[in-house]
């Protein structure tokens, strides 16, 4: 009598807590559909996927994949996940290293000889941590004259790389986000393994964590099944961004909601790799001073960069994420190990608030895990400084064409209405805003300062600097003033 008794109550406890679970999932899930309720049918939109203790709670599509043709957005649709790639490449250079084929203190140069003789070394976890001093690519191609949606290979940055003839600053001093450390950290694993990058990935990850539907897209010709197209809002309508470059390593993994919850999952069950790799891939960087990586400096937190990801605290939380935006795409890889918890949100809005749509759904799943959120702690907005000033330069001496022997293009100063502008064959002119008696600023897709140099009288050169690229060198060759009308002048957005 006594074990019917116990059998019973033990029944009546597993199916109490059955359908506690099942509530709060119904809940969840309640949350999610309300959170995401303004993408439909009209509207590109996103695919969720959140995992626990390895296994997939909750994954679903929200708007749609195709505008053209009303496909809807599932866990299976295909997204670009720009940044969020990093980790993958950061991954598969600890599995070679692994398999013995090279040491994370390797010079770069013994892989790539094209590259110039660096006073300094920088080695292979100078890549995989950007305190390499390697100039971005974006920031050295927009200087050049590209734009996104052109076609940009791997080959033709490295052929860029290797007329930088120095570098942003001495490696393993200093944190400084480079794509092209993980463009040749993908060409590295090419040259040493014998396979494409994407190959290689394919073989040692993809495969054997199941993730059919993932690939590194490393021929921007070839045809993705079940892909979902980017969009922005331009004056209300949404608009198609284009995206055909085939650069590989920090960008152009495409993937789905449904592999990526196998990825996280390898965190916790590791099927590829093993417990000492992802101990050793989840530790904080060091700079050569033994100092831990910052990635960033927040209010109320300091953000430490670990191979592809960044490792911070969220109330209470310790944990690890990177996102990724390039074109329309938006993503996001949220983990919390101490949980054995993770979010997946892959996205084909540009307009969708990766950080703060993730930090709500954190709140649905752990609201009894997370501390108080902060208050504002914001700073108060700083007055804009007073500008006016009286320069003795005359912008018409300014004016002239230069040209950068290191990216092999040429600009032109000219003076429209008395205000200055740049001149490229394949750009909008672009508006010099002054900061100083030689110094300006303006916007290329990334804002950038430029000073000009005066050598005795005369202006010879300028260097211009932007997030990624320090001081690239246009030396004067021509002068005289140009004049542009102002309907030919406008800022480049």
């Amino acid at each position: 009598m006594k074990m019917i008794t116990l059998l019973t109550s033990c029944l009546l406890l597993l199916t109490t807590y059955s359908s506690m679970a099942r509530q709060a999932t119904d809940r969840a899930t309640q949350q999610m559909d309300s959170l995401f309720a303004a993408y439909n049918t009209t509207t590109p939109g996103v695919a969720i996927a959140v995992v626990k203790d390895g296994q997939t709670i909750f994954q679903k599509g929200y708007g749609t994949a195709n505008l053209e043709y009303g496909i809807p957005i599932t866990p299976s649709t295909v997204f670009q996940s720009a940044s969020v790639s990093k980790q993958f490449t950061a991954f598969a250079i600890y599995l070679l290293e692994k398999q013995g084929k090279i040491s994370m203190e390797d010079d770069i140069r013994r892989y790539f000889p094209e590259l110039p003789d660096y006073e300094k070394p920088v080695r292979i976890r100078h890549l995989l941590a950007h305190t390499g001093g390697i100039k971005d690519e974006w920031a050295f191609l927009t200087i050049a004259g590209w734009q996104e949606e052109d076609v940009i290979t791997t080959d033709q940055i490295l052929r860029l790389l290797a007329r930088q003839k120095e570098l942003n600053f001495t490696p393993g001093t200093t944190f400084g986000y480079s794509n092209t450390g993980y463009t040749l950290l993908a060409e590295l694993i090419h040259r040493v393994s014998g396979l494409s990058f994407s190959a290689y990935t394919k073989k040692y990850i993809f495969e054997p964590l199941g993730m059919v539907n993932t690939q590194f897209y490393d021929d921007y010709h070839k045809i993705i099944k079940n892909r979902a197209y980017s969009y922005e809002k331009a004056n209300g309508v949404y608009e198609r961004r284009e995206l055909i470059f085939s650069n590989v390593g920090p960008t152009s993994l495409y993937t789905t909601a449904e592999d990526m919850t196998r990825w996280a999952a390898n965190f916790t069950t590791p099927k590829v790799g093993d417990a000492a790799l992802i101990k050793a891939f989840n530790t904080i960087s060091l700079l050569d001073n033994n100092k831990p990586v910052i990635y960033a400096i927040s209010a109320n937190d300091t953000l430490y960069h670990s191979k592809g990801q960044v490792s911070w605290r969220y109330r209470g939380l310790n944990v690890y994420s990177h996102g990724g935006h390039v074109a329309g795409y938006r993503a996001w890889l949220f983990r919390v190990p101490e949980q054995n918890f993770a979010i997946v949100a892959l996205s084909n809005d540009e307009h969708y608030d990766i950080l703060n749509t993730g930090k709500q759904i954190v709140g649905f799943y752990l609201k009894d895990k997370l501390n108080e959120a902060p208050g504002n702690t914001a700073d108060a907005a700083t007055p804009l400084k007073d500008t006016t000033a009286d320069y003795k330069t005359n912008l018409n001496e300014l004016a002239g064409e230069y040209y950068s022997e290191e990216l092999d293009t040429k600009y032109k100063i000219a003076v429209s209405n008395d205000t200055l502008t740049m001149h490229h064959t394949r750009l909008k002119d672009i508006v010099l805003n002054r900061k100083g008696e030689y110094a300006f600023s303006g916007i290329n897709t990334f804002p950038f300062d430029i000073a000009f140099i005066k050598d005795g009288k005369a202006i010879t050169a300028f260097s211009i600097s932007n997030f990624g690229v320090k001081n690239v060198r246009f030396t004067r060759i021509g002068g005289g003033t140009f004049k542009r009308t102002a309907s030919n002048t406008s800022a480049k957005k």
